[in-house]
């Protein structure tokens, strides 16, 4: 069985953060293995000896977070890195120090394979505010930082498409969009499933489609019962289809 491992932070209400990633791996068939970074109250890393087919980054906070990530990933040379730079939460609370873009972009992207912000994010690596016209001129910008490929998410646009760029060319990557208010927790899960598929040995575009798919079916699933806000995303919502509770 493939291994993947999460750095990430944990969530306490378990829609997002680790809690997610470990559903992701379960829902995508490989083993999850996780590294916590920080913990937070929502209502320093390790890597472990049993290796890992895959990482994937999470919410890391702080500049010093970044850094020491990124030190572990280059010094062991872990393989298809998806690293998903988390800046803000579904309920707005800010999740990432603004002084920790530079080292995201500076220590982080050059060792990822694939970076996974979404539109909101993708702009504001680079300074900027989002423009639905100039997404493709940002994942180029965002690739010439240094990771393999780029993923811009599009959950947050009429769209919904996600657009991802390997250098070479750009690729539409559609799904359902479900009109849903559970939605807490969709980006790790997309993030964690990318990773899960990567390890599997798919090519980037083919893990691309298969992780949206998974994303987009764990939203319909989504528990909008769980909390006043958003709710939480249910990436074994399917699987668990017909079980009584």
């Amino acid at each position: 069985m493939k291994r993947v491992m999460s750095i990430a932070t944990s969530d306490s209400g378990a829609g997002a953060g680790i809690q997610a990633d470990l559903k992701a791996f379960l829902r995508c068939g490989v083993y999850g293995t996780t590294a916590i970074v920080a913990t937070t109250a929502q209502n320093t890393v390790g890597v472990t000896d049993i290796g890992a087919d895959a990482v994937k980054t999470g919410m890391l906070f702080n500049a010093g977070i970044i850094s020491a990530v990124a030190g572990v990933i280059d010094r062991l040379k872990l393989p298809n890195v998806v690293v998903d730079p988390v800046m803000v939460a579904e309920s707005g609370a800010v999740l990432l120090q603004p002084n920790a873009v530079d080292t995201y972009k500076n220590e982080l992207f050059p060792l990822a394979t694939v970076i996974t912000p979404n539109i909101n994010e993708a702009f504001a690596l680079l300074g900027e505010k989002p423009d639905g016209d100039l997404v493709k001129d940002c994942a180029a910008t965002l690739h010439s930082l240094g990771p393999k490929a780029v993923i811009i998410t599009g959950g947050h646009t009429a769209s919904g498409v996600d657009l991802l760029y390997d250098g070479e060319k750009f690729a539409g990557i559609e799904g359902p969009v479900h009109k849903k208010s559970s939605t807490h927790g969709a980006g790790c899960t997309h993030s964690s499933a990318l990773a899960s598929f990567l390890a599997l040995g798919l090519h980037a575009e083919e893990a691309a489609r298969r992780a949206r798919a998974v994303a987009s079916e764990a939203v319909l699933y989504g528990l909008d019962e769980i909390g006043a806000g958003a709710g939480p995303v249910h990436a074994l919502g399917r699987i668990l289809e017909g079980v009584e509770r």
